[in-house]
This record gives structure tokens, sequence and C-alpha cells, in this order.
């Protein structure tokens, strides 16, 4: 993980339309969508939102909160299409330490028992540089976050992040995070020793664990011994159990997409979805974006394995085991990536993000859901922000419908925004 991924989303809306571009004909039958306006009840000075769908069908939206004086608020909210926002704002956390990242932002997750579950990023008061993976239960729909605790028990002032959270059985939660405790300062002379915690050595690992609802856990596991040091990791739950996905990092550092899935209490061997090859020294802080219904996953990516910056995706229908020849999504140098996908019975939903000169656009595609066909695309905003500065596109998707939230800036001051896609 580097020091640069902390950087404030801060991207500029110029507006936001429903017009298509270079969209192939829709199949009979499928119709054509429209990305309109989705009014939301995070202020001004929001960032770093997460989108999730509730087993009830509610759409959970968190987001951080910069106020004067740099504290943070995590809050969110619920909505459904027929009452709307159900509540104002809520507060989850309130602190300095709680951390407000672009790439790694805090997640949010309803079990079947009706709890909600909130994973961030707490910082260490002694350390310069690490902090811990932190997660919240509430019994009562979010008026009180009584329960609290560190993913990550080893206690070192090491960086943990990049987590991502799957349900189990009715009031239960898995956990997955990129965990730095075997990364430890390289030795350097004495007049150089306060640098020593910019030059690591040893490997991120990517480990998991579950928590029941008094959030008591079981024993990690090490999926991955040696991941890429700050790139999202992704979780969904198939037909046959907890699937996870992560940007691997070999020995040449290559650094392809893998998966794992969780079998009773063993994680399987992580395999490749495809080798690309794609080999660079630093961390691309790109991670893989994925969606599962039954025995249906279809996963995304960014890689500039041949040159040229490349959105590819692959679909499997046995949950995951295997993955078929990638299709690509984009490929031109004005592909950003930042890539988030889902996937309901009619289509499978993508977003990415795009950059010229000019700024970027956040763009959506829907495809079939084996993605044989691609059935439209969307511009749905133009950003004027460059780089890192716009974080990652959420996205979540209903019966015939999706969610978008991204984040806009006006004056310097950051503020979620949010689109619906609707026929």
């Amino acid at each position: 993980m580097k020091p640069h991924i902390a950087f404030l989303l801060c991207s500029t809306l110029l507006g936001l339309s429903a017009c298509q571009k270079n969209a192939p004909p829709a199949p009979t039958g499928n119709g054509q969508y429209s990305a309109q306006t989705w009014v939301l009840p995070a202020e001004q000075g929001s960032l770093a939102p997460d989108l999730a769908r509730a087993p009830d069908g509610r759409v959970l939206l968190s987001w951080v909160k910069r106020t004067e004086g740099r504290r943070n608020v995590l809050q969110f909210a619920s909505y459904t299409e027929q009452d709307g926002w159900q509540s104002q704002p809520r507060t989850i956390a309130v602190g300095n330490s709680l951390l407000a990242n672009a790439a790694d932002t805090p997640h949010i997750m309803a079990t079947p028992d009706g709890a909600l579950w909130v994973q961030w990023l707490q910082t260490l008061p002694e350390s310069p540089s690490g902090y811990d993976v932190v997660l919240a239960r509430s019994k009562d729909g979010g008026m009180r976050w009584e329960q609290i605790t560190r993913v990550n028990s080893d206690g070192t002032a090491a960086e943990h992040g990049f987590a991502s959270l799957w349900p189990v059985g009715e009031d239960a939660l898995g956990v997955a995070w990129l965990d730095g405790r075997a990364k430890k300062p390289a030795e350097m002379p004495m007049e150089h020793a306060q640098m020593a915690h910019m030059h690591m050595q040893g490997d991120m690992q990517l480990r998991a664990n579950l928590f029941d609802l008094n959030l008591s856990r079981g024993e990690d596991a090490v999926v991955d011994a040696r991941t890429c040091d700050c790139c999202q990791s992704v979780a969904v739950l198939t037909s046959k159990g907890p699937l996870l996905a992560w940007r691997d990092r070999s020995e040449e550092e290559e650094r392809d997409i893998a998966v794992a899935r969780l079998q009773g209490t063993v994680w399987s061997a992580p395999t490749l979805v495809h080798a690309d090859h794609w080999r660079v020294e630093s961390c691309p802080v790109s991670g893989p974006a994925m969606a599962a219904q039954g025995d249906q996953v279809v996963l995304g990516w960014y890689s500039e394995a041949g040159g040229t910056p490349l959105l590819q995706l692959a679909h499997s229908s046995n949950a995951g085991d295997s993955f078929g020849a990638p299709v690509v999504l984009e490929k031109e140098a004005a592909t950003l990536g930042r890539i988030a996908m889902g996937l309901d019975t009619q289509q499978a939903w993508v977003a990415w993000l795009r950059e010229t000169s000019e700024g970027q656009t956040l763009m959506l595609a829907r495809y079939t859901p084996d993605l044989s066909k691609r059935l439209q695309t969307l511009e749905v905003a133009k950003l004027g922000a460059k780089g890192m500065a716009s974080g990652y596109p959420k996205l979540a998707v209903g019966q015939d419908m999706a969610w978008l939230v991204w984040t806009d800036v006006s004056n310097g001051v950051p503020h979620v925004k949010g689109a619906r896609i609707t026929r």
C-alpha cells in the first residue's frame, strides 16, 4: 500500500446525461435504459461512498463526511424505490483517526437477520503509516453501533485494508483484507532510519476470517501469502459458497487477478482468472470487480499487459471454478478503469472511468448475463478531475434497474452524487 492512495476524492461533475455513446442496438425486448439524477442525503463535504443491496431489497449507502477541524464522520442511509430515503443520515463513527481514502473506502452490508455491518480504516496514533481494519455491527437498524472490533488482531503498526465482506448464514459475516504484518522496514544507515517505513521488505498477505453476531472471531486464514500491496479485493456469494478475487503478485512481479473459494472452513488454492502476464514494479491501485447469481459469476479487471490500458470481463457458469476467455470492454489510452459490476437475471452491468485531457467520464454498459453480447453503452457523467482524485464508482442492481454513486466537487468541496439507471 502506498501513501498516495490516501488522496481525497475531488472530482468535478460537469453534467449528467442519458445520451448513448457508440451503443450497439439492443435486441428486441430488452429496451434501452437511461440515467436520471438520484438525489442523495449525503451533504456537501461527503466522499468515499459505498453502495449495497440488503436482503430485504433496500439500497444501503454509506459515506464519509469531512467536517471542520478535519474530523471525519462515517454516515449511512437506506433507500427503497417505493418510499425513497427512509430516514435522515445516521452516524456510525466520528474521529480524526477515521481514515478517508480515495481507493480504500468503508463498506456496508446487511445480513438476513436484519443487522447492519460496516467496515472502515482506523489510523494508529503511534504510527505515521499504520492503520487497522475496523468492523462494527448494529442490531437496531443503525441507531446504535455499540460493538466495534479490529479485524486484524496482530497489534502491529502495519498497514491493513482493502477489505471485502460477505454474509455467513443468517447472522454472521466473513471479511477478507490485505495485511502488512509480514512487511518490515528495510535496514538503512542510521542517518536515514526515519525513512525506513517508506522502504518496506516482505510481502503483503491476503487474510480472511469469520465473525459471529457478537463480533467474536474465528481463526485467521492466509488466502494468499504474496499479493499486490494496494489493490481492492472483492467477495461474492455463489451457489458453491463465498468466492474471493484480488490482484496476485508473482515472484516475477506479474500482477494478474486470482480467485479462491471458501470450502467449508478451508480456502482453495488461488487460481488465475486469466494469465495477462502484466509485469509492473509498483502497485497499480486497481483491483477487480465481481458479481454473482447462483452459478453465474461475472468479473472485470484492468490491465496494461500489452502496453495499452485495457478493461476485460470474464464469465463463469460454474460459480467461479473456471472462467471463459476474456471479453474486451475497452482498450485505448483513455481507459482509466476503476471498475464496478452488477448482475441480475436479465443483464450484467459494468461501470468504469475514462480520462482524456478534458477530464474524466463515468461510463456504464450492459451485457447479456454470459457477456456474449453488449446491449448498450451510456455516458453517465462528465468529471473534471484527473488521476486518483475521482476515486472509484460504486454500483448496485435491483429488479431491472441499477443505482450508481460517485464523488463530485464544487468550489473545492467534495459531494457524493448518484444516478438511477432505468428504462
